[in-house]
């Protein structure tokens, strides 16, 4: 029976969404024109493209893909500016141009290939427990941010648990080693990785929404859009390579960053967390990295020879 009820509210907002989405605004009885700016060029979208369901999942995964290689460019300029290279955490491996073209290559058919397909079925599966998508006005600001941090903490918990999972024997020599070949990781290696993985660590990414809409019935797309923005840019950021004095660890303790996740690719162990430190501080997992780091800071690093970035 149970079975029977979400698979007929499945059919239901599959009908919906594929109405007019002129029509559902006028049946809705809002007034575009009272809306906010941002709010109009979200109608302005779902009404130029038709209908819901595809409006939505064009616009999803075209935000994945911006902010993914948007993020990544400045990381490669980075790569490239000599100055910088004195913050290079591993500055004696420099990812060559074949590396980062092959990387780049594996990333786009994982992207078109599983995370595409992922990313269509994510909202008409929300969207059965009280997931909006084209409606309007957005939630006050203030509720957005409290669901992120909520997502933000569910991800981090999982990520910890599955990556510390990915790490056992028979699950690291057959899916999570093709993550660990760049032992030296750089900003488009962020999700160079297995498909199975990029499910199994994914569940984290869209899981945090689907409990909190499950649970409340109360979940916008647009703090979706918000999360999944945040996201790629932590993901990425924790993958440049790079440990700036104005790095967010460095302000916020609890951070994980660059610095704490360039050890785990460089020593295949420690710090399986994604955003935070707790969960491997609680679990003593942070142990070896917390003595490799007090041993590096009061090692003084040597100059950066500029030479090395024309193997890049």
């Amino acid at each position: 029976m149970a079975l029977t009820s979400v698979v007929e509210g499945f059919r239901h907002a599959l009908d919906a969404s594929f109405q007019n989405s002129t029509e559902l605004y006028l049946k809705s009885g809002v007034d575009i024109s009272s809306l906010n700016f941002l709010e109009q060029l979200w109608a302005t979208w779902y009404i130029a493209l038709g209908n819901p369901f595809i409006a939505t999942g064009v616009l999803s995964f075209l935000l994945h893909e911006f902010m993914y290689f948007g993020r990544c460019v400045p990381w490669w300029i980075i790569s490239k500016i000599p100055s910088f290279q004195k913050y290079k955490i591993q500055d004696e491996k420099i990812p060559s141009y074949d590396e980062q073209w092959a990387c780049t290559v594996r990333v786009l058919i994982i992207h078109f290939t599983i995370e595409l397909p992922l990313i269509m079925l994510f909202h008409p599966i929300a969207e059965v427990m009280g997931l909006t998508t084209w409606q309007l006005p957005f939630p006050p600001l203030k509720q957005i941010a409290l669901q992120v941090a909520f997502f933000f903490f569910f991800e981090d918990t999982y990520h910890y648990f599955a990556h510390q999972a990915l790490h056992t024997k028979a699950l690291y020599k057959h899916i999570h080693k093709i993550h660990h070949k760049h032992s030296a990781p750089f900003g488009l290696a962020a999700e160079y990785a297995h498909p199975l993985e990029v499910i199994i660590l994914g569940i984290g990414t869209i899981g945090g929404p689907w409990v909190y809409v499950g649970a409340t019935g109360d979940l916008h797309m647009i703090a979706v859009y918000l999360w999944i923005s945040l996201r790629l840019l932590q993901v990425i950021d924790a993958h440049s390579g790079y440990d700036f004095p104005w790095s967010l660890h460095n302000i916020i303790p609890f951070w994980g960053g660059a610095d704490f996740h360039d050890y785990h690719h460089m020593a295949f162990i420690n710090n399986y967390s994604s955003s935070f430190r707790h969960w491997d501080w609680l679990f003593g997992t942070d142990r070896s990295y917390s003595l490799w780091k007090a041993k590096k800071d009061q090692t003084p690093k040597p100059n950066v020879n500029s030479n090395v970035l024309k193997t890049s």
